[in-house]
């Protein structure tokens, strides 16, 4: 496995301010592999949670070198499946990762699921509790694709909504598309939430979310994962 990073864009400041790591599939006759094609196996298997280890260690010692080298506001984001939050061991696995590294907790990012947030369940909580308490940052990944009781919005400790690519898809021709994105960013500033817009592919596109009040924004536009 190697691990890329898609860097996240300030869309108020004009500047890179962290990045995501993406997990590919080193396969010695098919090249790389993304996600989608290996990760729901690895979760059938049981082998997401070793991967997931391997993933959160590798990036906070990435996003370390890069502190090191004058970036001293960046910040890594994690996904993290349930499986790692079921197997109960994650604040150990995330104090360990931070310890290794020497990253302080407030540049690390967990992106968590809708579906895993509805759970809701007293051991999460306290996850999520706990972590924060330590300075980690948690963010919901692919807002807007999943349940529509957001209730969970006031029982966890989150500070951005990740808004999913598929509302960028047309949003310079579709209405009803700037219409979810609107409602999105404004139901997150209300709440004072950060908002980051997947999927970013031209100028135009980021320029209209800049408007929109998007908080951040990641996409080809400005780097594909390297």
């Amino acid at each position: 496995f190697v691990l890329h990073f898609q860097p996240k864009f300030d869309l108020v400041n004009s500047k890179i301010i962290g990045a995501e790591a993406l997990i590919r599939w080193n396969h010695p006759e098919n090249g790389l592999i993304p996600p989608d094609y290996f990760i729901p196996q690895a979760e059938k298997s049981g082998l997401i949670v070793e991967i997931g280890e391997w993933v959160l260690n590798a990036a906070c010692e990435a996003c370390k070198r890069w502190i090191a080298l004058g970036f001293i506001d960046f910040t890594i984001a994690v996904n993290v499946s349930s499986q790692q939050f079921k197997r109960g061991n994650l604040s150990q696995l995330v104090e360990t990762a931070l310890a290794k590294s020497g990253l302080p907790a407030k540049h690390l990012e967990i992106e968590m699921t809708e579906s895993l947030l509805i759970d809701n369940s007293d051991e999460l909580k306290e996850t999520v509790r706990y972590l924060s308490g330590l300075g980690v940052r948690f963010s919901i990944d692919d807002f807007g694709t999943g349940y529509s009781n957001l209730s969970y919005l006031k029982e966890f400790e989150i500070e951005t909504l990740k808004i999913d690519r598929s509302f960028m898809k047309d949003i310079e021709k579709n209405p009803k598309n700037k219409a979810l994105v609107t409602a999105i960013i404004q139901m997150a500033k209300g709440l004072s939430l950060q908002t980051v817009a997947e999927g970013i592919e031209n100028k135009k596109i980021a320029a209209m979310l800049s408007d929109m009040q998007c908080s951040y924004a990641q996409g080809y536009y400005w780097s594909k994962p390297t």
